[in-house]
């Protein structure tokens, strides 16, 4: 008999864990992922490159979670969402889409909005780019609100000139951004993908997690 606990709760990092813990959103990464027998993953990851991140309701339709269809996963909150790759969904969350949207091409300087489909390229590039960026401290304090960033294995989102340790449960106040461009010999990655950080600079509002308050 198959676990009761799911895998299917998505990392900042992109991977796909089991856990207890509830999230805000969830969403797809374009097809079936498990098998429905046994609602276990399979060795792929993804069907196609529109990765995105929905409302857990919707007009009042229900689901079976892994079960015949695509594969449901599971978000913290948007910042987690958006940092493994995902964007919003412009059925369920058309006005939230339009606005990421906006920002995310004006962040590619593109003269006119782009088209889903262009966005999901661009995603998709930057979610298989191996090694992630590695960032120096003037790099670090000018990041936007919204990004997640990876020092000594632990995830960090920035908020308020603060980063925000990030758990399966929430998140927890941790230091000072200055402080951590200023540590000596740190290796910060950068986690949430660069036109996502670009959309982020040009006004995207993601939707935090209460603990961040």
């Amino acid at each position: 008999m198959p676990s009761s606990l799911l895998q299917n709760r998505v990392l900042p990092t992109g991977e796909i864990i089991a856990t207890s813990s509830r999230g805000l959103f969830f969403g797809n990464r374009g097809g079936r992922l498990h098998d429905p027998s046994t609602r276990t993953l399979l060795s792929r990851r993804w069907t196609s490159k529109r990765w995105i991140c929905c409302c857990l309701s919707f007009k009042g339709r229900q689901r079976q979670v892994m079960g015949p269809g695509y594969t449901e996963l599971f978000f913290l909150d948007e910042v987690t969402a958006l940092a493994s790759g995902h964007r919003p969904c412009f059925e369920c969350r058309r006005q939230d889409a339009k606005a990421f949207g906006a920002a995310f091409s004006q962040g590619q300087d593109a003269p006119a909005p782009l088209k889903a489909d262009a966005i999901d390229m661009i995603l998709h590039e930057e979610r298989l780019a191996r090694p992630r960026p590695f960032l120096v401290p003037d790099e670090i304090k000018a990041l936007p609100d919204g990004t997640m960033v990876l020092s000594d294995d632990q995830v960090l989102a920035l908020r308020d000139g603060a980063t925000w340790a990030w758990s399966e449960d929430g998140y927890r106040l941790d230091k000072p951004i200055a402080e951590l461009a200023k540590i000596k010999g740190a290796s910060v990655e950068l986690v949430t993908p660069p036109s996502i950080v670009a959309a982020l600079r040009h006004g995207f509002q993601p939707i935090w997690h209460p603990s961040a308050a």
